[in-house]
């Protein structure tokens, strides 16, 4: 809702309607207040109205939501047929399609909760431009529901009298020509018992149903006038091919009231009835809780984002029992959220801020079976009444999810294939839930799906039971199934029991299911949550004026049939390649061991892989552990941890502050060949556990001097590097180094 002041001691003009004390009379009657009983039962008169006969492709059948919050018709249009059709989200939530009231200067959010017509020619383009979207999410499979406005007009503390659809009216006067709306169409004193028209008292049913919220001029929608307008703007955009709403301001429009004006409603396109989720604001009780409006449909859950807000900050094995028994509305009347445009600018739940936190809850939402689910995307608040980006007249501009002011969540690979997970996961029971008793769990959804998310600061490897069939299934958090049936990242592989053992890292999830298929010989086999090795084989060969010993010791616990080994960048340790790693010893299990000859003072990566009886391969997670083998030495390292230091070796911490957007990534790069020799496609990947600094390490030779930058990566390879000088260092005699830097 707008953030703005309330009416100073503002008083309603008297009615200039011949009828409408009449009108006040009839809507108190008792048949009048028996019809709305019948309504709110349930008991709607039935629908005389016929779909139109719009040409549509059937929709997709999913019910995933894309809210994108305040888009232009274009840019919304381009997002269904890029990105929500191919990826099954089922519907997308677009702004409110009317004319509104155009403030001078500065042009907030709310400008468009400020309707001043029913026209469609909007900020957000043209009628024409709203039913091209419309039709191109429909031929892409997509539903379109609206946000309504139909609670008030504009502010009565408003004094513009400009509109981006040219609408004649005015505020203060409560004037809409082109609807049209007079004083009388409003709610007065009485019914407010309120002289100044305003809330006092957010418990008091009169005073929230018959008041102004935050001086909104309120529609008196007993009115049958009133009633019958704001039906017909609804079925307007029905009549386009919108296929439900989402009511702003619900709670405070009578049940009755709403039932009347949904009883209005035409079918749509598809030929059902309108989905309404309405927008109550929990915190009241009786007739104003959640539970009072689910007569009309379902309700933005609220307190569903609150609870995953706490639980991501605290304890996440707590979910096994997140529902109905929280406090929650009924699954079926819930649309769930992570956050959405008042919730994220008032920080009161998880935002995109919180790093990988919020990629991880969308995770859990579209993994878990209760409500509607939507994944919001909207431009970035840097104040409460900002506006979308715009141009010079308001007017929204098309949204640029690569310029760091939107927020693209319903792109990113992780949520986006999720959406995907969810629909084949549709009518199946949770099952084979695991925790770990702190911020680990895993589930299945029958046999269908399965994901292991890790809310926790360290990796953690663990034989999960998934229960899915014996095969290769594509991770689909970090990878694609092309239309060949390979796999684009990782893949984990299920045995005949329907177990597998995989690591899913620190602040990462793996999500594995049916319709991701079984992957061809051609997948790759690497684990779903590790980066293919940053360097290439190398084109030269190694130097030839003697060798070293360097003694590899990795601390892993493993079980039966596990054995470990090295893998790295020079041929001494495979070339990368699995069938020709280095095994370590067990014999001072857990540690495993061995020595290898390498070329003297050669800097190189390496990794450690698990290989079982089958002779799956498992990587470890996280970035390559670098080195330079000096005149030779030992590296002590754990699984997925950091690395000891070699005779003559320095441990350089890089910490770099930067704040990114989903499917953006903070790696280092520089001019010695631990740090990529400038390369970024060799630049060494950063971890973003302790956003929004990202962190990582790489031992180099005492006493080098160095230089380096910092550089960005977004999910389609395009690489920002930070402005100014290189930076400067020199590793130093001994130890560790720590540079900590902020984007510049």
């Amino acid at each position: 809702m707008p953030v703005l002041s309330r009416s100073s001691g503002h008083r309603p003009r008297p009615d200039t309607r011949t009828d409408a004390p009449a009108k006040r009379r009839a809507r108190r009657s008792p048949a009048g207040l028996a019809a709305a009983a019948a309504l709110l039962a349930g008991a709607l008169l039935p629908i005389a109205f016929q779909p139109s006969a719009q040409a549509v492709a059937a929709p997709n059948g999913g019910d995933v939501i894309a809210n994108l919050f305040e888009w232009n018709w274009n840019s919304v249009a381009a997002e269904c047929t890029n990105v929500l059709g191919p990826k099954g989200y089922g519907a997308v939530q677009v702004a409110p399609p009317a004319d509104s009231i155009k403030l001078s200067g500065a042009h907030p959010w709310w400008e468009v909760y400020q309707p001043v017509s029913y026209g469609l020619n909007s900020r957000m383009g043209t009628e024409a431009q709203f039913k091209a979207m419309v039709t191109a999410c429909h031929n892409a499979g997509v539903k379109v529901y609206a946000d309504a406005v139909i609670n008030h007009t504009a502010g009565v503390n408003q004094t513009s009298t400009s509109s981006y659809g040219g609408a004649t009216f005015n505020p203060v006067g409560y004037s809409y020509a082109n609807i049209p709306y007079s004083s009388a169409d409003f709610h007065g004193s009485p019914p407010c018992p309120n002289s100044n028209l305003g809330i006092n008292d957010w418990n008091n049913v009169t005073q929230v149903q018959e008041c102004q919220l935050l001086s909104l001029s309120d529609l008196n929608t007993e009115s049958d006038y009133v009633r019958g307008k704001i039906a017909g703007y609804l079925n307007s955009m029905v009549d386009a091919g919108v296929d439900g709403f989402r009511v702003d301001a619900a709670k405070h429009v009578a049940q009755a009231d709403m039932a009347n004006i949904l009883s209005r409603l035409h079918s749509t396109v598809w030929g059902a009835r309108p989905y309404v989720y309405q927008e109550i604001f929990p915190g009241s009780s009786g007739q104003l809780a959640p539970a009072a409006f689910e007569g009309n449909g379902s309700v933005l859950e609220f307190t569903y984002a609150y609870k995953l807000k706490d639980q991501f900050n605290g304890s996440i094995a707590n979910l096994k029992t997140f529902g109905a028994s929280w406090g929650l509305e009924p699954s079926d009347k819930s649309a769930v959220m992570v956050t959405n445009h008042d919730l994220e600018r008032d920080r009161t739940t998880l935002t995109y801020n919180d790093g990988s936190k919020y990629q991880l809850a969308h995770i859990f939402e579209l993994a878990w079976t209760y409500g509607t689910p939507q994944v919001y995307s909207g431009f970035r608040f840097a104040n409460k009444d900002d506006s979308p980006p715009a141009d010079a007249n308001g007017y929204v501009t098309d949204t640029n999810c690569s310029n760091n002011t939107w927020t693209c969540t319903d792109r990113d690979q992780g949520i986006a294939n999720m959406v995907g997970w969810h629909n084949a996961a549709r009518g199946q029971s949770v099952a084979n839930w695991w925790d770990n008793g702190g911020n680990a769990i895993a589930f299945s959804r029958g046999d269908k799906a399965w994901v292991a998310i890790n809310n926790s600061a360290t990796a953690v490897t663990q034989t999960f039971t998934t229960g899915l069939a014996a095969g290769t299934y594509c991770n689909v958090i970090h990878g694609d199934v092309t239309a060949a049936g390979t796999c684009t990242g990782g893949t984990v592989t299920v045995d005949a029991t329907g177990k597998a053992t995989t690591t899913v890292p620190a602040g990462d999830a793996v999500a594995l299911y049916t319709q991701a298929p079984p992957c061809t010989a051609d997948c790759p086999t690497q684990p779903p949550t590790t980066q293919p090795p940053t360097t290439q084989p190398p084109t030269t060969q190694p130097p030839t004026d003697g060798s070293v010993s360097e003694t590899f010791n990795e601390n892993k616990s493993t079980v039966v049939g596990q054995n470990v080994f090295v893998v790295g960048s020079v041929a001494a340790l495979g070339t990368w390649a699995p069938a020709s790693a280095v095994p370590l010893s067990s014999a001072n299990y857990p540690t495993w061991s061995a020595t290898v000859a390498l070329p003297a003072n050669t800097a190189f990566e390496y990794k450690y892989i698990v290989k079982d009886a089958a002779g799956n391969v498992t990587w470890e997670s996280g970035a390559n552990h670098t080195a330079n083998s000096g005149s030779g030495g030992t590296l002590n390292d754990t699984w997925n941890g950091t690395s000891g230091t070699t005779n003559g070796q320095v441990t350089v911490n890089f910490s770099e502050n930067r704040t990114t957007v989903l499917g953006q990534n903070v790696f280092v790069v520089g001019s010695v060949a631990a740090l990529g020799s400038w390369a970024p496609a060799s630049a060494v990947p950063l971890s973003s556990a302790g956003y929004p600094n990202w962190t990582g390490s790489v031992t180099l030779p005492a006493n080098t001097a160095f230089e380096y930058k910092y550089i960005v990566k977004d999910a389609a390879g395009n690489v920002t590097w930070e402005s100014g000088a290189n930076r400067t260092a020199n590793s130093g005699s001994a130890g560790s180094l720590n540079l900590t830097d902020s984007w510049k």
